[in-house]
């Protein structure tokens, strides 16, 4: 018999990958009134359809098509991402003005904030919990042999 506190584990586990392709997908669709929403909408619409389906069937991560389509879009956005950073450092020294993170300078270092929070939280939870020996005393013998 499972213990009672990990008996919700796995619909926890559906149910946030649920939100979170419902998140995707409604992000795809609220794109339709902007200029180049074509490659918005498949940006979001790949992650949606992905977490769609760990949601459905968690073993999907294991499935070769799952993992390329997942690594693809993960590589083609980060390119993008740097893309758009050397392009907003060269062309932000001239006039950040033009850029629209410019002209909204607290909307934008709000959700630059947020971002950063979101982004650095495992990393920070990873460290506080590995740190922490009283907390890592009583992990499982093969977790402790990790890293």
């Amino acid at each position: 018999m499972a213990p009672a506190q990990g008996r919700w584990a796995p619909a926890l586990w559906r149910s946030c990958n649920g939100l979170m392709a419902a998140f995707f997908a409604l992000a795809a669709v609220v794109q339709v009134n902007d200029p180049d929403a074509e490659l918005w909408m498949v940006v979001y619409t790949i992650p949606a359809v992905l977490t769609l389906l760990v949601g459905l069937n968690p073993l999907v991560t294991g499935n070769f098509i799952w993992k390329s389509v997942s690594a693809i879009h993960t590589f083609f956005c980060t390119v993008w991402a740097v893309g758009l950073a050397y392009y907003l450092l060269l062309h932000t020294q001239q006039n950040i003005l033009h850029e629209e993170e410019g002209r909204n300078p607290a909307g934008g270092r709000i959700q630059l904030a947020i971002a950063t929070v979101i982004a650095l939280f495992p990393f920070i939870s990873w460290t506080y919990i590995y740190i922490n020996k009283e907390m890592r005393s009583s992990w499982p013998t093969h977790c402790k042999t990790v890293i």
